[in-house]
């Protein structure tokens, strides 16, 4: 057992670094070769990142189960032929992007504490987070885009369909997890 962790660790370092340099080539081995431990490290990674910023992980883990299966089921209705076991941990490797960010905000936020001046400085540091933002939150919809499409096996048309039936969905969901005060911001 002990030899199959390492593999998967070292399955998992390359496929980290595969998601952001050959994301598509990546996605595909996820889908056909990937196993279960390497989602377990996806999940350590949570769990510690939860644990040093004293967020509860149950929630996490059941915000990922429901979009997971939010889009395996209405994917399912909508044709999808993919197997679950590779949706599950292509869909865990989305969360890297997400992990990446609020790791680098929370440490920004203690580097650089708020409020951030409004001289040159500032404003320099504000257009590069934004500019860091958004690169992450585009990395993130292509790794989603490839999860549905190779881990769901479906076709752009029925991607789009099925991401404007669940997107609304996760939207509510996220919100009501805001009213009971769980999640300040959704970790999707």
């Amino acid at each position: 057992m002990g030899n199959h962790v390492l593999v998967s660790g070292l399955s998992f370092g390359r496929t980290v670094i595969g998601i952001a340099t050959r994301p598509y080539e990546t996605y595909r081995r996820i889908v056909s070769r990937g196993t279960m431990w390497e989602l377990a490290y996806v999940g350590v990674l949570v769990s510690l990142y939860c644990y040093i910023s004293r967020i509860r992980v149950a929630p996490v883990v059941l915000t990922y189960l429901v979009t997971a299966g939010l889009f395996w089921c209405i994917g399912s209705f909508a044709g999808a032929k993919g197997r679950l076991t590779g949706f599950f941990i292509a869909w865990g490797y989305t969360l890297v992007p997400t992990l990446v960010w609020f790791s680098t905000t929370s440490l920004l936020y203690v580097l650089i504490p708020p409020p951030r001046s409004t001289r040159l400085e500032g404003f320099l540091f504000s257009i590069l987070y934004l500019l860091f933002s958004a690169t992450l939150l585009f990395w993130k919809v292509i790794l989603s885009y490839l999860a549905l499409r190779f881990g769901l096996r479906l076709d752009l048309g029925k991607i789009s369909l099925v991401s404007l039936i669940v997107l609304p969905i996760l939207f509510l969901y996220s919100i009501a997890l805001y009213r009971m005060g769980i999640f300040r911001i959704p970790f999707l």
